[in-house]
This record gives structure tokens, sequence and C-alpha cells, in this order.
């Protein structure tokens, strides 16, 4: 009997602990094929790029998450500077077939995502 209400609570918490999150590091690790792309050295980003981008699409899955992305995204923006190059950067998920629910740029305000 003990055995069973034990792991009837393991079940429980399981079901009601929170995903693990992920974190700025993970964002740009997904987006680090792009930088030759955004800051316009290439024509179209690369696949590993696009790989990257489909990859945080599906990690945007909560409201909490997208706002997340987005806020990592501009600091990863912020840290090219002059070098980058804003209409690739926004183009970058059409052009990846990953549109994402966010305009990746300096100046999107991230907690505007519904």
């Amino acid at each position: 009997m003990m055995k069973r209400v034990f792991l009837g609570v393991i079940v429980v918490l399981a079901m009601v602990m929170p995903r693990q999150a992920f974190t700025c590091m993970d964002v740009t690790k997904s987006l680090v094929q792009c930088s030759t792309y955004v800051i316009g050295s290439a024509p179209e980003p690369p696949k590993p790029c696009c790989d990257g981008v489909k990859q945080l699409k599906a990690m945007a899955v909560t409201t909490n998450d997208k706002r997340q992305i987005c806020a990592c995204c501009k600091d990863a923006a912020f840290r090219y500077g002059d070098k980058l190059k804003n209409d690739a950067v926004t183009a970058l998920p059409a052009k990846c077939g990953a549109p994402l629910p966010f305009t990746i740029s300096k100046n999107f305000d991230c907690n505007s995502i519904p």
C-alpha cells in the first residue's frame, strides 16, 4: 500500500513540476551558425542556421518561452552592434521556413508577445 501511495505522489509531482527551462546560451547555440548571414557575409542562411531557427521555434511553446527566446535574441542582436544587418535578421525566420511569433529585432518589445 505504501509503495502505491509513494508512486502516486511521484506521478503527481511529475505532472505539476515545470519542465526544464532553457537559457540564453541555448538560444545562442541555436543561432551561432547564422552569424555569416546576419552580418551580410552570406547571401542566404546556411542549413545549420535554419536548423537552429527551427529548434527555437520548437522551444517556443508557452508565452514565457516565447518572451525568453525573444529577449535572448535581442541580447544577441545587441552584441553584434553595427555589423548586424537588420533586414537579414528580421527575414531570417521566414527564409528558414520557421516563422517565429515575434520579430527578431533590437527594438521589439518582447513583453508584447501574447
